[in-house]
């Protein structure tokens, strides 16, 4: 029995999909380079635009190649629509709340900061993100660019990387016990509701950053180490970040390592006995932490790593963090003599880790919702 061939609305769907995804890569392209670059025919590639352009995702830029004299036909431009959306990705952490503004292209169009106080309570961290987001909406408006204003002053999707456990099934920033950053919870959809027409897709800060630190460096089985002020752990399985039910898997600061003089505690207990917690607060010391440089936050951190070896059975376990890169080599040399060695090495994205994860979540999900109009 022959194989059912694809109807013609499903041929016609795939086309497009390739002409948009096409046109987000290069900007913008004649039919002819439309074609050459999709493998399709040069009047099949010439009828996905027309559907395109009649729907309303692809415009005729009005830009014309040489043409005449030998040169062939002139051929017209055509790149996405400019009100096709933006999508905001968000940082919320202990150094402040950034917003940034990124279109179909992947381009930041606008970017901006607000500070936090130290304690970080729910209100002001909420309204930290308020500020930041209405900020970017503005700079926005006020670009010289036609384009970002159409496309960015309401974004299709926002994606929130939040330096503290996040509900899975709410979006929700949980208070659990020796949080060093928020003190309470916020509820970031709610407070985004209003502001972007579409989802609000939040996680937490760590899980972005293995995210962005896979796709710098592809491995499907590692566990991303964050120690910083703040502890914390992803899991990726098979390719895929594991969050556990309610979305706290990875919670490590809570778990038994080896402290000072060989007891057995919590790890984030260690750095209470050795006085490297920030005053009145249960946020690491880092200064102090880098200044003293104790072995015994070293052996810790080995038996923490020992025992995720164990666990989980990962290629390699990456170290982020500001103190945690820097003790990277000491830490992979105390792994090495445990009875389940697994190579260590430093995060490769150093830069705004957890906010490039979103960043490129937030650009895939709007190129989907694109694709999917």
């Amino acid at each position: 029995m022959d194989p059912a061939k694809p109807s013609q609305e499903l041929l016609r769907s795939l086309t497009d999909e390739h002409v948009l995804r096409a046109l987000m890569r290069y900007r913008r392209l004649t039919r002819a380079e439309l074609a050459a670059e999709t493998g399709i025919s040069k009047p099949t590639a010439g009828e996905s635009v027309r559907r395109l352009v009649e729907a309303g995702l692809v415009v005729d830029t009005g830009q014309r190649t040489p043409g005449g004299r030998g040169r062939g036909r002139v051929g017209s431009y055509y790149s996405l629509a400019p009100d096709v959306g933006a999508a905001l990705a968000v940082s919320i952490a202990p150094e402040g709340v950034v917003a940034e503004s990124i279109n179909a292209y992947g381009d930041l169009v606008a970017r901006a900061e607000e500070p936090i106080g130290r304690p970080a309570r729910p209100d002001d961290v909420t309204a930290a993100l308020v500020r930041a987001v209405d900020q970017v909406r503005d700079l926005v408006e006020a670009s010289q660019e036609a384009e970002f204003r159409a496309s960015g002053i309401r974004p299709r999707v926002a994606v929130v990387s939040a330096a503290d456990p996040v509900d899975r099934g709410t979006g929700r920033l949980l208070q659990l016990p020796d949080a060093p950053f928020l003190l309470g919870e916020i509820d970031p959809v709610g407070v985004l509701a209003g502001r972007v027409s579409g989802v609000v897709h939040v996680d937490n800060d760590v899980n972005w950053a293995a995210e962005a630190e896979r796709a710098a460096m592809p491995v499907d089985d590692f566990a991303y180490v964050y120690l910083d002020e703040g502890l914390g752990c992803a899991i990726v399985s098979d390719g895929e970040v594991r969050r556990g039910r309610r979305g706290v898997a990875g919670e490590v600061a809570h778990l038994i390592t080896v402290g000072p003089g060989g007891w057995a505690m919590p790890l984030i207990e260690v750095f209470g006995e050795l006085g490297l917690r920030r005053r009145n607060s249960t946020a690491i010391d880092v200064d102090l932490l880098l200044e003293k440089r104790p072995a015994e936050v070293v052996v810790a951190v080995g038996g923490l790593i020992a025992a995720l070896a164990t666990l989980i059975d990962p290629e390699v376990v990456v170290v982020g963090g500001r103190w945690g890169t820097h003790l990277v080599e000491a830490i992979a040399g105390e792994v090495s003599r445990s009875p389940r060695p697994v190579r260590v090495r430093a995060a490769a994205v150093e830069f705004e880790p957890s906010l490039a994860g979103a960043r490129a979540d937030a650009l895939h999900r709007l190129r989907e919702l694109i694709v999917a109009r």
